[in-house]
């Protein structure tokens, strides 16, 4: 399983770690992911997904089914 937001697509960035005397070495910047259990009210159940941090909190603001039908995700799989 890639390490990818299930709701956001949010996924890892490449960069540079830059030291002291400014040598520069590749780094990979993950992004936070956590499983979480949300209710999901439309199905009169829990589903569990694995989510960025900045998606649990727009979860706070947004409806599950609201923001799975703009990520485009059918919750019946999870």
């Amino acid at each position: 399983m890639a390490r990818r937001c299930q709701l956001t697509g949010k996924k890892a960035n490449n960069a540079f770690a830059i030291s002291h005397s400014h040598r520069r070495t590749k780094k990979l910047q993950e992004v936070n992911l956590q499983w979480k259990r949300v209710w999901w009210a439309e199905g009169n159940r829990w589903v569990k997904l694995r989510l960025s941090t900045k998606a649990i909190k727009t979860l706070e603001h947004k409806s599950l089914a609201v923001f799975a039908k703009e990520a485009g995700i059918n919750l019946n799989h999870f």
